[in-house]
């Protein structure tokens, strides 16, 4: 139900100056401000809820006291459609009489600098603003509300500058200690002014906020060769530094951000015009002083320390880890520490990038929503974390944005904004195959994992207007993609100035999208009873795909580009049908790896398939061989040279060392890391065979050398497990089945038999020639 708002949005206005006498914080970034206001409860409360959300970001507090442990709220959706608050029980704050509630408040997404190339600021408004609405309900029935109007007062404050990429500045000096408490002077503030807003797009909360979810402690501190002090955290994380500081008033401690070190020093280049650095004031308290940021974020391993009185103590510096608190649902394990790396890598990638959006990375001047990636990890992050609350509401925003486009092309990324890319996009919201195409795929993948046809309900016209709008760019003859698309985009060939260009056409990729969306559209209208469009959509399948066979179909099995990525989207999309033309297309795809050194030769849209297309074909030891090569490009070069997220490129760091010279070389991107679904389903064994996990699939495939794997996943109905482990010459499987769930049980060499709920064992013989 729509709640009817008393509450006005309150502006500092005109907006805060600048302080003159404090260091100069990052160009451009902008203080964050105070806001403050007292009201009067009456006796025998009851209860109390506060609904509140920001033009910016904001941290409220309540006599004193900050309410929740939410992080950079409201976060981050297509403002404009859709705006979010949070609703909080603060009944132990409020209290018989006087009371005073005051915000820190701060550009965040909604004026702060989003997008490459310099960026661009105030893209959702000029002025940021605060809403919040407090409803005291009194044992006698009664109830009093209060709410943010032309009573409030501001000021600056501490916050001399913040922004997402900048960083922030804070000054201990200007704090206005007792702010949020009754009977403070507030005199010398100014009156708030009111904004026009439409509450109209204000909703509740529907995915986890962002919170602070771990603190890491450094594992070493150094001196780089030109002196400086630099903390190394030991993972690659998200997130900003608590500091413990004892020091002359006035003396400023900066800290600086990177995800790796270059010759031993902290390797910028990569965050591009995001300073990262964040910079504290002390106040000169002998009893020493703490600070975290409140309004920024950074992704880093390294941080470096200028300006600390003395040598710092490594338990004074503290990582602070941020992302959308997610309940953890699954976990993989095996007998390779290498692979166990790799699948923490992928983890850790995750974590970094969900923060309030599915974003690339989240380190550089971007940090943007991009399609593409997330509609590739989907499966991955649904195993791990419960994102169904997450991408549900990234996907509102989504159709949303889309809907704004009269051709029906979802935008490349959502909360879409106005950037200056640093490649040639065309102008206007091109289409862009594998992009676009999440507004079909990722609702299916929620749908499969979850069980949910209600997503699928919510998503159907987005998942429509895209098929339908590929269908017309396409036209009569079914092939799309000419002009720049992302297409297999880095592309191990790719040079580092031109990551788009891959081995693979854009045709090839395209049209196989078309018609693999296609599908799947005909296959949601059918679980959503609508058997007029199921059959539409079947038929557009087929069409697309009878084209895409007439155009780069050579027979029997062979395909016009010989490409890892060609014959892995064929065959996953199940553009080959006939068995003998698979198996040959199998064949040709193993032989590819095979004569590539099973070194891996796709880029964001091959790399989440090829293993799933070798193994489908009866290559799962080529697909071990590429999952295990250790030489560039591959999946574990990058934790041989000591990575602890996924990274960008494959080659982000050079053998030597040295940081790849690309526009684009983020050490943080999870997309490559999709390689996880097929870890989980094949190498461990553990499969979705209904939606929602109501059957289960148990069909582990041992390879590489592995000598065991286990998978756990927390699926709608309980728990579920499959571990292996061989042992001489028998493989030993053991499942847990959750309540009313039954799992059809497919070990190698054996007929598959089903198992109810409950914990089984299965043995079989395991011939040498299979390890």
């Amino acid at each position: 139900m729509h709640h009817s708002w008393t509450a006005r949005v309150i502006s500092p206005r005109p907006a805060a100056p600048a302080s003159a006498d404090t260091p100069a914080p990052a160009e451009g970034a902008r203080p964050g401000v105070l806001l403050r206001a007292e009201f009067t409860a009456r006796p025998a409360v009851r209860s109390a809820r506060l609904l509140v959300t920001a033009l910016g970001v904001y941290e409220l507090e309540l006599n004193g006291s900050v309410v929740g442990d939410h992080v950079l709220a409201p976060g981050w959706t297509s403002y404009r459609h859709r705006h979010r608050y949070q609703s909080f029980d603060v009944t132990a704050l409020v209290r018989e009489g006087r009371n005073a509630w005051g915000a820190h408040l701060a550009d965040g997404w909604y004026r702060g600098l989003l997008g490459f190339n310099g960026g661009t600021r105030d893209v959702y408004g000029e002025h940021t603003g605060l809403l919040a609405e407090l409803r005291i309900e009194y044992a006698d029935g009664s109830a009093d509300t209060v709410a943010t109007g032309t009573d409030w007062r501001w000021s600056t404050g501490p916050v001399l500058a913040a922004g997402l990429y900048e960083g922030e500045t804070y000054d201990a000096r200007r704090e206005r200690a007792g702010f949020s408490e009754a009977g403070f002077d507030d005199s010398a503030w100014q009156p708030v002014g009111i904004l026009e807003f439409d509450t109209g797009v204000l909703f509740p909360a529907d995915s986890p906020p962002v919170r602070r979810t771990q603190r890491l402690s450094p594992v070493a501190v150094t001196t780089s060769p030109t002196g400086r002090t630099i903390l190394d955290f030991g993972q690659n994380l998200v997130g900003r530094l608590h500091i413990r500081v004892r020091g002359e008033a006035g003396r400023t401690v900066t800290l600086r951000h990177a995800e790796v070190l270059q010759d031993g020093e902290l390797c910028t280049r990569p965050l591009r015009h995001a300073t990262a650095t964040d910079r504290y004031v002390l106040r000169g308290d002998e009893a020493g002083e703490e600070w975290e940021p409140r309004f920024t974020f950074h992704g880093f391993r390294y941080a470096e320390i200028e300006g600390w009185p003395g040598d710092p103590d490594p338990d004074d510096v503290t990582a602070v880890v941020l992302h959308s608190d997610l309940r953890r649902t699954g976990w993989f394990s095996c007998s390779d520490a290498s692979l166990n790396r790799l699948h923490e890598n992928v983890v850790w990638g995750m974590r970094g990038n969900f923060v309030d959006v599915p974003t690339d990375c989240p380190q550089r001047d971007e940090r943007l929503g991009w399609t593409g990636d997330v509609q590739v990890f989907a499966p991955t992050a649904a195993f791990l974390y419960d994102v169904h609350g997450f991408l549900r509401s990234w996907l509102r925003d989504l159709a949303a944005d889309q809907a704004g486009d009269e051709r029906g092309v979802p935008p490349v990324f959502s909360p879409d904004i106005p950037v200056i890319t640093p490649v040639p996009i065309p102008p206007g919201n091109p289409p862009m195959a594998g992009w676009c195409d999440a507004a079909v795929i990722v609702p299916w993948v929620l749908y499969e994992r979850y069980g949910d046809p209600e997503v699928l309900r919510a998503q159907y016209p987005s998942m429509r207007a895209w098929v339908d709008a590929v269908d017309r760019l396409a036209g009569p003859d079914r092939i799309w993609g000419e002009g720049f698309q992302f297409g297999d985009w880095l592309d191990p060939t790719a040079p580092a100035d031109d990551p788009g260009r891959a081995m693979t056409s854009s045709e090839l990729v395209a049209t196989a999208y078309f018609a693999h969306s296609a599908r799947l559209l005909a296959r949601t209208a059918g679980v959503l009873d609508a058997e007029d469009d199921a059959a539409r959509y079947r038929a557009l399948a087929d069409s697309v795909r009878d084209a895409f066979l007439a155009r780069f179909h050579l027979g029997g099995g062979r395909l016009a580009e010989e490409t890892q990525t060609a014959y892995a989207l064929a065959l996953c999309f199940r553009l080959l049908e006939d068995d003998t033309e698979r198996a040959e297309a199998g064949r040709r795809l193993a032989g590819l790896v095979a004569a590539g050194g099973h070194r891996i030769g796709t880029g964001f849209l091959g790399t989440p398939l090829v293993c799933d297309a070798l193994t489908d074909t009866g290559h799962t030891d080529t697909a071990y061989r590429l999952l295990t090569q250790r030489s560039c490009p591959s999946w574990l070069y990058q934790v041989d040279m000591g990575a602890t997220t996924v990274w960008e490129r494959w080659d982000s760091m050079l053998p030597d060392g040295s940081v790849n010279p690309g526009e684009m070389t983020s050490f943080n991107h999870y997309a490559l890391g999709a390689v996880a679904d097929w870890i989980h389903r094949t190498v461990a064994g553990l499969t979705p065979a209904g939606p929602g996990y109501r059957r289960l699939l148990v069909r582990p495939r041992p390879g590489g050398g592995l000598t065991w794997a286990r998978a756990e996943h927390d699926t709608p109905y309980g728990r579920a497990e499959a571990g292996w482990r061989r042992e001489g010459g028998t493989l030993h499987v053991d499942v847990l089945v959750p309540p009313r769930v039954t799992a059809l049980v497919d070990l190698p060499g054996g007929e598959p038999v089903e198992a109810g709920p409950g914990r089984h064992s299965f043995s079989a013989p395991y011939p040498a020639t299979a390890r």
